[in-house]
Formats: structure tokens, C-alpha cells, sequence
């Protein structure tokens, strides 16, 4: 496994400022934001389409560097009943897709999506329980009218482009769970797969150690990205897990993204390690950093720190010892 970064986090750098920060972290790989929420600060990706020298120059920096560009992402809500943000979003993914073909880089992340719960709705509707009987007829219709006809086509151009769609498991978007992911790719394609990031999972009640072997036997885990959780279990009683305060809100929050180690212990991000490694994934561990009380450097320094602790690189052996 390598270990890098979501290089949205420098955004406030240079594309190369950016590159010499993961180098001197002894990072093997950036991901890079293409539009969406994450923005483009390092890619401007009509620029790149349309330029092969551009686009040598640009991965020349990369390489020279030593490093690799795991994912490029995306995210945003290609299925909103926002027409107009559902339009930026599908832009912003197939041009990405374009160039991560045209440039080698394997995987494009963003998150699956969300629609109204009907056609004349004019925000998404994210049901969570089956009853009222509503939810249901909701959910059903946007998975069956919304969410499988645009992935089964956008599976498809992936697929034709030699590119793999990393889906972040994260609540608010139809795709959040282990479950919901291997709907979802049975319904359209292999190319479909998890951006695995076990934040999201913690605090939905989720063991990612669990939901790990889940994707992995099924080889749905296209990229990984490391954050942690904070559950703060006195404030669970309070606010429950789906606390709507802001993130912001620390002491009072029922749970918070955390630096990796703040959340949970190095004993369990190495049993993530482990089960990543053993269920088949043997690529890039991407740091996200989105830890309310630490600054920008301390979290990422410490997130480096503590995943290079637990970090599987070297390919197996032989079992020499039997």
C-alpha cells in the first residue's frame, strides 16, 4: 500500500507548493479535486483536455517528485433535483473521467447522489426509515427513475474509458452503506465501486473492519480514504447519531471527524490495515483531514505519523516458517 493525501486540503498552495509538501512527507500519492465540493484548485480540467503538452507537463511535476496520482474527485449530486447543480455535477464528472483516461490515473471519486422524492420535489429527500409508508414509495422511486439509469450509463462510459467510479459511502447520498454500494453495482457495472472512507461508517453504527470484508470479497473498493471519528456517546443520548448541529458544535456534537488516531485507537487502524490488505486492496490510503480542533498542519502531520506507524508496504513473502 501507498500512502497519500486528498490534496484539497493545500488548496490555499500552489499545484507545485502542494506536490513538495507531500514529498517532504514521504507521501507516495496525491488525489486531486477536479470541481465539485472539493474544487479545482490544482486542475483546471478544460485546460488539461485540451492540451497533451499541458497534461505532460502537469504529470511530469507529479513523477519527478516521486509521487502518483491516486483518484481524481468530483463529488457532487449528478442527480439532485437542482437541475442546475445536477448538470455542473455530471460535467464535472464526465470531463474528469475524460482526462483521468487520458492521463492514466485509475479512479474517479464523487459521491452517488440524491434526488427529490418525486419529480415535482425542488431539494433532495434522503428517506432513513421505512414508515411512514411514503419513505418507501420515495426510496423506491429513486433508486428505479434516478439513481440506477444515470449510473448504469455513467458506469458504462467509465467502463469504455478504462476508468474505475470510487462512490464515498457517505450519509445524505442514496449509496452510504456496504448494502446500498452492492445494490447499486449489481444494478450497473464492476466499474462501480466504494471510495471506502471508515469515518462515515463509524458513526452509522458501521464496523469498518466489517464493511471491509464485505467490499473486498466482492472486489468493490476502488480507493481509500483515511479519517477518523469521534463518538461521543454522552451526546448521542442527547442528539442522537443523525445530529444535524454543526460541525462546529464539538462539545455538544454526537460525533466528530477526527485527525487518524483521535478518533480510535492505532490498534484498530491496524486491523483496518490488515483487512485491506487481505481482502485485496493494495493501493493508495488517501489522508482527508477535516478535524474541527486541530490546524491544518498539526492534523495532517499527525495522520501521517500515526498511519506510517500501521502502514502495510512491503508485498508479502512466502510463509518461510511452514
Amino acid at each position: 500500500m501507498k500512502l497519500g493525501v486528498f490534496a484539497v486540503l493545500f488548496s490555499d498552495k500552489s499545484f507545485e507548493d502542494m506536490l513538495d509538501r507531500a514529498k517532504e512527507s514521504g507521501l507516495k500519492a496525491v488525489e486531486i479535486g477536479t470541481g465539485g465540493y472539493p474544487g479545482d484548485a490544482h486542475c483546471k480540467v478544460d485546460e488539461l483536455l485540451e492540451s497533451e503538452e499541458m497534461r505532460k507537463e502537469y504529470l511530469d511535476k507529479v513523477e519527478e517528485r516521486g509521487l502518483t496520482i491516486s483518484a481524481f474527485s468530483c463529488h457532487g449530486n449528478p442527480i439532485s433535483p437542482d437541475k442546475q447543480f445536477a448538470e455542473e455535477s455530471h460535467v464535472a464528472f464526465v470531463k474528469t473521467v475524460k482526462l483521468a483516461s487520458l492521463m492514466g490515473v485509475p479512479v474517479v471519486n464523487t459521491f452517488s447522489g440524491t434526488p427529490g422524492g418525486n419529480e415535482s420535489d425542488q431539494s433532495p429527500n434522503w428517506p432513513v426509515t421505512p414508515w411512514p409508508p411514503e419513505y418507501s414509495d420515495a426510496l423506491e422511486w429513486q433508486w428505479n427513475e434516478k439513481l440506477i439509469p444515470y449510473w448504469k450509463e455513467q458506469g458504462e462510459f467509465a467502463k469504455a474509458h478504462n476508468v474505475k467510479v470510487g462512490l464515498e459511502l457517505h450519509a445524505g447520498f442514496l449509496v452510504h452503506t456496504p448494502y446500498t454500494m452492492l445494490k447499486l453495482r449489481e444494478a450497473t457495472n464492476d466499474a462501480i465501486g466504494a471510495n471506502l472512507d471508515p469515518s462515515h461508517l463509524w458513526w452509522q453504527g458501521i464496523d469498518p473492519v466489517a464493511a471491509i470484508k464485505i467490499l473486498g470479497t466482492a472486489d468493490a473498493i476502488h480507493h481509500f480514504h483515511a479519517k477518523d471519528t469521534y463518538i461521543d456517546q454522552e451526546n448521542v443520548n442527547m442528539y442522537g447519531l443523525t445530529d444535524m448541529q454543526p460541525y462546529g458544535n464539538v462539545k455538544t456534537r454526537a460525533w466528530t471527524f477526527r485527525s487518524v488516531g483521535y478518533g480510535h485507537g492505532m490498534e484498530e487502524w491496524s486491523n483496518i490495515i490488515s483487512a485491506l490488505r487481505t481482502y485485496g486492496y493494495d493501493y493508495v490510503v488517501s489522508i482527508e483531514h477535516e478535524d474541527p480542533i486541530m490546524s491544518i498542519n498539526e492534523g495532517f502531520n499527525q495522520a501521517v505519523k500515526n498511519l506510517k506507524s500501521v502502514l502495510i508496504e512491503e508485498p508479502a513473502t512466502e510463509m518461510w516458517w511452514a
